[in-house]
Order: structure tokens, then C-alpha cells, then sequence
């Protein structure tokens, strides 16, 4: 049954991926993630066999665990992406503010003269 509901789950998620893109509320480059995540959570809600055979490669003893360690690789992996975007984003807000700035100002001494 909870097979089922990743299959299901997973489907609808690539579907709302896709529908935020096309209202271009959500750029390209980060939705790729999120359809890989999904694709990956189809993958083993089909063949769900497959994480028990990763999981003897690397010699783990409880299966979900491993899928656990990778969820939280990827979600650490993402969130400091996140982090360098929202930097980048912020050094370019501070260096537009004080152009901004300096515009109005050559602007105002221009209107006084």
C-alpha cells in the first residue's frame, strides 16, 4: 500500500514541479532537484528491492537507513546551495542600494543648481 502512495505521491509532485515552472514561479535550475528527488523516490517505490541491494553494497544493516543518510546529504547539499544564492542575492541588493543612492543624489544636486 505505501508503495502505492510514493508511486501516486511522487507522480503528482513531478506534475506540481512542472506546473510552478511553466507559471515561471519557479526557475529551471532549481526544479531539477526536486524532479531528481522525485524520479529517485519513483524508482524505489517500483523496485523497492533496490535499496536493500545498495544497502548490502555498503554494508548497511538496516536498509531505510541508508535512505535516510541520502535524503539528508541531498537536503544538506541543497540548503547550502540556497544559502550561496541568498548571499549572492543579498550582496548584489546591498550594491544596487547604493547605486540607487548615489543616483539620487547626483540627481537632487543637478535640480538645486
Amino acid at each position: 500500500m505505501i508503495y502505492y502512495f510514493a508511486i501516486a505521491f511522487s507522480i503528482i509532485f513531478i506534475l506540481f514541479i512542472i506546473n510552478l515552472v511553466k507559471k515561471d514561479k519557479l526557475d529551471e535550475k532549481y526544479s531539477i532537484l526536486w524532479l531528481i528527488a522525485s524520479i529517485i523516490i519513483l524508482i524505489v517505490a517500483i523496485l523497492p528491492n533496490l535499496i536493500t541491494i545498495v544497502a548490502r553494497k555498503f554494508n548497511v544493516y538496516y536498509p531505510p537507513s541508508l535512505m535516510f543518510l541520502f535524503a539528508i546529504i541531498v537536503l544538506g547539499a541543497y540548503i547550502i546551495h540556497i544559502t550561496v544564492v541568498i548571499t549572492k542575492q543579498n550582496k548584489m541588493i546591498v550594491k544596487l542600494t547604493q547605486e540607487l543612492g548615489i543616483l539620487k543624489e547626483k540627481i537632487e544636486k543637478k535640480d538645486i543648481k
